[in-house]
């Protein structure tokens, strides 16, 4: 049976969590060694952040890789005692993407890890079988039972309202580097069947920069069960004007499963973040909700403030928090793709 048909569904993000899965980062592919250091600020405090409110569970590449973690953990103020690690071979720091997506069951104890298959991206950046390992590797850890649909499937690719509804891109998994053998049907099946959701909604796009193919977790977040946020690009001359416009065009004539619109808030995007040359993908969408609040990706310019203010606006139940993200946004994601929820129980 699929888990659908035996009652589980991946619950929205804010749904309480027993803890966060991070994959910490040691590859410098993503930063060259230089910027790897340079991020590391960043990625303590938002390690810290999300320690105030749940456990942060780490999979670490070694024992040398824990202890160095372990080592920073007073510096930047961590409680060792929210902190557990997973010692286990990984290639890169994608945990949304590679990790376990864990479903639950309303009225139930029961929990069941969805083990998707992970190929970075279409294959852009091999190795990464020990990155697809990770979830039938953690399932067994924590004795759940797990599902293996055998196709390619990224977290940052989807969203969900935990009321029946994923959002979705076109350009992420209609995108022949995943699954080519798949029409869009069929891949809407695999969603329902192993997401246990309704219904399917597709935006056209990405964002400039973003080397997933456009996920949606840059572009359009639920947050709450008929509210989205959307990026949009006032300045009509920046690549990702067209493209947001087109998207926010597509988000109006969605309808959910009892025939409602979205609400849709428009978010203004960040300036461009530009290093080495390089326009990377910065975007406010990228935020990650946790027990201790709303964790969101800024990067020095005067929409950080307007963004916050937005957010802090449609989230009444814990704080609105911003966070640099400047340099780890160089590895080309931000919070939310580093960052894999593990949500408690329906009891």
């Amino acid at each position: 049976m699929f888990p659908k048909e035996q009652g589980y569904f991946f619950p929205a993000e804010w749904h309480p969590h027993v803890a966060t899965w991070i994959t910490f980062p040691h590859n410098d592919h993503s930063w060259q060694e230089d910027k790897l250091g340079q991020m590391y600020p960043e990625y303590f405090a938002l390690i810290k952040a999300i320690s105030e409110g749940e456990l942060v569970r780490i999979n670490v590449n070694s024992a040398a890789l824990q202890a160095f973690v372990e080592s920073q953990l007073p510096v930047y103020g961590i409680d060792p005692a929210k902190i557990e690690f997973n010692v286990q071979p990984t290639n890169d720091a994608w945990c949304r993407d590679h990790g376990p997506a864990f479903l639950v069951k309303e009225g139930s104890a029961e929990r069941l890890v969805v083990n998707w298959e992970y190929n970075a991206w279409g294959g852009k950046y091999p190795p990464f079988s020990d990155d697809n390992a990770l979830p039938s590797t953690i399932a067994k850890r924590l004795s759940l039972p797990s599902a293996t649909p055998g196709i390619i499937m990224e977290g940052g690719s989807v969203d969900f309202n935990g009321a029946g509804t994923v959002l979705t891109s076109r350009s992420c998994l209609l995108n022949p580097n995943r699954n080519s053998h798949l029409s869009q049907e069929q891949i809407e099946d695999y969603l329902k069947n192993y997401y246990g959701v309704s219904q399917v909604l597709w935006v056209s796009d990405g964002i400039v920069g973003d080397d997933t193919d456009g996920h949606i977790d840059d572009t359009v977040r639920f947050v709450n069960t008929n509210t989205v946020i959307a990026m949009v690009e006032p300045n009509v001359e920046d690549e990702n004007h067209a493209v947001l416009a087109a998207n926010l065009a597509e988000l109006k004539q969605m309808r959910l499963l009892d025939g409602s619109p979205l609400r849709i808030v428009e978010i203004p995007m960040p300036d461009a973040v530009v290093i080495d040359g390089f326009r990377a993908p910065g975007s406010y969408a990228n935020f990650y909700i946790c027990n201790a609040g709303v964790l969101v990706p800024i990067f020095d310019c005067p929409q950080d403030e307007i963004a916050l203010g937005i957010l802090r606006q449609l989230f009444n139940d814990r704080p609105v928090i911003g966070l640099s993200a400047r340099e780890i946004i160089w590895g080309q994601g931000s919070f939310h793709c580093l960052t894999q929820q593990e949500p408690a129980p329906c009891v």
